[in-house]
């Protein structure tokens, strides 16, 4: 009885922390798509490419924002599979800090795309393909950022990727490392593989609207669903056919 007292107060300890962290995600994503025409969102949504820094700082805020929003729940079974192999079958194994720590580091990683999304944005911009509404006004960059996408879920490093994702005690149990750095050592290393497993979906984002929240539901429950771990694998194929035949049906 103590045993199972003792993991269930871990496990809300743990889960707590980890909601704590999605219902703030997700009330700023909300807060951002919803008041657009508040000062402070205005400035993740610049007019021209002559960004000062209190633009870049926005643009950066609202992708690192988004990123933590929408890929944290995608990455719960692997975090969950974590801290049952630290807590031990009694529950009564170390703290939850290193678990914390494997969460954390793995965000990190998607903070570190929000980065290079915010770059694209400003690339993008300064090409004539985005509206400031952060909305793509291109045909043409439409359909490429959706048959990138539909090819990408069709390649062996997409399934590479995606298997790493989906098998969470085969992940653990080949790059366990003990101690708080060796869990952000796999966290970061299980981020790294997430994003190699879902960049291109990020990169719709573009396509349908940065700010659109339906868009950001539709990819957040579509990337949770590709790295379940009991779903079945042809989902992967069946989402890069429809992007695919979206991407083409758009040229032509």
């Amino acid at each position: 009885m103590q045993a199972v007292l003792r993991r269930f107060m871990r496990q809300a300890q743990l889960w707590t922390a980890i909601g704590l962290v999605l219902v703030a995600g997700w009330a700023f994503v909300a807060w951002m798509t919803l008041d657009m025409a508040h000062p402070l969102v205005r400035l993740a949504m610049p007019f021209d490419t002559a960004w000062p820094w209190e633009t870049a700082a926005a643009v950066f805020v609202m992708w690192a924002g988004m990123m933590v929003a929408m890929m944290l729940p995608s990455a719960a079974p692997m975090i969950l599979a974590f801290d049952m192999v630290e807590r031990g079958d009694d529950g009564a194994g170390r703290t939850g800090s290193r678990s914390l720590a494997f969460a954390a580091a793995y965000l990190l990683v998607w903070i570190g795309f929000s980065a290079l999304a915010a770059g694209a944005q400003w690339l993008l911009q300064a090409g004539g393909l985005l509206t400031p509404m952060i909305v793509s006004n291109s045909e043409g960059l439409t359909a490429g950022l959706l048959i990138l996408a539909g090819l990408y879920q069709l390649t062996p490093l997409k399934q590479a990727c995606l298997r790493h994702c989906r098998t969470p005690l085969g992940f653990l149990m080949a790059e366990w490392r003990e101690g708080t750095r060796g869990a952000l050592a796999m966290g970061l290393r299980h981020g790294l593989w997430c994003a190699g497993c879902c960049w291109a979906l990020m990169l719709l984002l573009f396509a349908a609207g940065v700010m659109n929240p339906v868009w950001i539901v539709f990819l957040t429950v579509a990337v949770a669903l590709e790295k379940w771990p009991r779903l079945p694998a042809w989902l992967t194929w069946a989402y890069g056919a429809a992007l695919l035949f979206a991407g083409a049906a758009l040229l032509l």
